[in-house]
Formats: C-alpha cells, structure tokens, sequence
C-alpha cells in the first residue's frame, strides 16, 4: 500500500521541512509514501471563501486516481490513538488499498465535492494547528503506526 499526502502550498518554515523530511526518509523502509503539493491560489482577494475552497477543491480533486481511498484531516474527523492509527493502517493493508491518500485542506477547510469525495475524516487532535505544522505531525503519526506494527520500540506504552 502507497500512503499520498495532499497539502495545499508549500511549507515556508525550514525547521518543518526539515522534520517532515526526517520522517520522510525513515518512512521509506516501511512503506511507499510521497507528498503532493498543490500551489497556493494566487490573486484570491476578488474571490469568496466558497468559491476558494471549491477552486481548491477542483485542485485537489484532479490529483486523485480513481482507486483512491481518500482520508481528509479535518478537526470534525474521527481521533485514534496512535495504536488505533496502527491498526487503522493495518486494516487497509489488508483490504487491499493501493494508495491511501490523506489531505489537509487549505486555510478554509475542504469544498462539499472534496467531503463527497472522501471515504473518511481523521482529525489528529481537538486543538487546532497551523496547516505547515500538521504535515510534521501526521508524517510522525504514520511512522510512528507503522513501528508500532513491527513491534518496534519508537512507541513507549
């Protein structure tokens, strides 16, 4: 199984792209995983929130294949611990999933054909964090499952 993560724009901070690309590198002796970047809307200040989330939407829509098993993290989405992530991921290894993609949305959240679209939403926690910060976060999140899968000893418990 092939783990896609969709973001809207680039990160800015170094520190972050840094540790992204730490958990990135660590994540290749697990499974296969890739970042997309979509760009930022540029000129948006004409537009209204709703028609930038379904611009964005649009966007990311068009990335997907049509296998995809699409995942959005969006703070009204179901929360695991990071076991029961581990053994959300095994579940769809075992289904049978080719590519697992998971999306964080742009500053306004997803269009309603992205929520239509998705499979499922996941939130990785009740607090609320910058959009770059998350992509550090969830990479963890799934280096972390899959150590946890293997029985290894990155996870204290």
């Amino acid at each position: 199984m092939k783990v896609a993560l969709i973001v809207i724009g680039k990160t800015d901070e170094e520190y972050l792209t840094q540790g992204v690309g730490v958990f990135e590198n660590r994540l290749k002796h697990y499974l296969p995983y890739e970042q997309i970047v979509i760009p930022a809307l540029k000129n948006t200040k004409g537009l209204s929130l709703f028609e930038q989330k379904k611009k964005e939407g649009g966007l990311l829509l068009k990335s997907l294949l049509p296998a995809d098993h699409l995942i959005l993290l969006d703070e009204k989405g179901k929360e695991y611990t990071s076991v029961e992530l581990a053994n959300y991921f095994q579940k769809k290894m075992n289904a049978g999933i080719k590519r697992l993609v998971f999306v964080v949305g742009g500053p306004y959240g997803f269009s309603d054909e992205v929520y239509a679209r998705a499979n499922a939403q996941l939130a990785l926690s009740k607090m609320t964090f910058s959009h770059q910060m998350i992509r550090l976060f969830f990479v963890e999140q799934v280096y972390r499952a899959m150590t946890i899968l293997k029985n290894e000893q990155y996870h204290n418990q």
